[in-house]
């Protein structure tokens, strides 16, 4: 193919070929001719002898759809950096601390790293937190959230709540925080809202012994609407600066005995000062989203294609429902 002899290219003799100051210098015109210059290019190498063999379809479709990945914009607006979680956040003390390892588990790094944790950046981790009346519930959310402190005091009314969004290990991921009322008149409407709790967080007064005692029975409300194994449970001892260090240390050790016999964590924070809260939820968030990962990636090896007998292709770890759909003995191959 005589790519020159083409006057509308620009090359090639002739008293058909354009002059240069005849040549259309608009933008248009100019990304028109490079269009189609390289239209013609690729033409001459496919047909041309001796040229490299083409590569196939599926794999000019992998690296297309790679570009395309590359290519496009996260998922809304970009997180703040706190919501930023590059490493497994620390506990607050490991005399009661739910896993004291440093780093995520090695499948979730892996799946993180190839962009491979299925749907867990699409959907919600639920945080329910529960506790007294004027404990502090709404005002740790809110220092959390919104980054404030209100010091006129407003009961909740049934329930209310806030989702933030994280970027894990490279993942987008969101919690939604739950706030419960704690008056005992809206217990029954709050209750209703446990429900698919992955996270627990029963909060009590660091300056009241008697929040902390009836931290128990908040959680077992909570957990009545939940598997106890699915759940992380979280308590949290706030307004720890209106204690000085002595009396912080004091209310401090009875908490920690508590969390261990609840198989909590436990951390003690201050919505006032800001103390602790960010990274209290940042460690909630991590535990709530390694979870999420391992769960989608068992679901996926669960469900792998299983060649049966050859009458049935079953899916492995799903309910056998045509287990009783046998073939018939009356019919024959022949």
């Amino acid at each position: 193919m005589v790519i020159a002899s083409a006057p509308w290219l620009g090359g090639g003799g002739g008293e058909g070929r354009q002059q240069p100051s005849q040549v259309p210098t608009t933008p248009d015109a100019l990304r028109s001719r490079v269009v189609i210059v390289a239209m013609v290019i690729a033409a001459a190498n496919r047909a041309g002898p001796g040229c490299a063999e083409p590569e196939s379809s599926a794999a000019a479709a992998a690296k297309l759809s790679g570009r395309m990945r590359a290519s496009l914009p996260p998922l809304g607006p970009p997180v703040s950096r706190d919501r930023i979680i590059a490493s497994f956040p620390k506990w607050y003390t490991p005399d009661a601390c739910l896993q004291l390892k440093e780093h995520f588990h090695g499948q979730v790094s892996a799946a993180c790293q190839r962009r491979n944790t299925g749907t867990v950046g699409l959907g919600l981790s639920k945080a329910v937190v529960v506790g007294d009346l004027h404990v502090g519930k709404t005002s740790l959310i809110h220092r959390f959230c919104k980054n404030v402190f209100d010091h006129d005091y407003k009961a909740t009314i049934g329930v209310d709540f806030e989702i933030e969004r994280f970027e894990i290990a490279g993942t987008p991921y969101s919690l939604q925080i739950w706030d419960t009322a704690g008056q005992e008149k809206f217990k029954c409407i709050a209750s209703a809202y446990y429900r698919g709790a992955q996270v627990i967080i029963t909060a009590f007064d660091l300056t009241d012994v008697q929040t902390l005692e009836h931290t128990r029975q908040w959680l077992e409300d909570a957990l009545r609407e939940n598997e106890p194994a699915s759940c992380f449970i979280f308590l949290v001892g706030t307004k720890k600066d209106l204690l000085s260090r002595a009396a912080c240390e004091q209310a401090e050790g009875e908490a920690v005995h508590l969390a261990n016999e609840l198989q909590a964590e436990y951390w003690s924070v201050s919505a006032k000062t800001g103390e602790n809260v960010t990274a209290f939820f940042s460690r909630v968030a991590a535990l709530a989203f390694e979870q999420s990962v391992l769960q989608a990636l068992e679901r996926r090896s669960g469900c792998r294609l299983q060649v049966g007998d050859g009458d049935l292709i079953r899916m492995e770890g799903s309910p056998s429902e045509t287990q009783g759909s046998e073939r018939p003995s009356g019919l024959g191959c022949c």
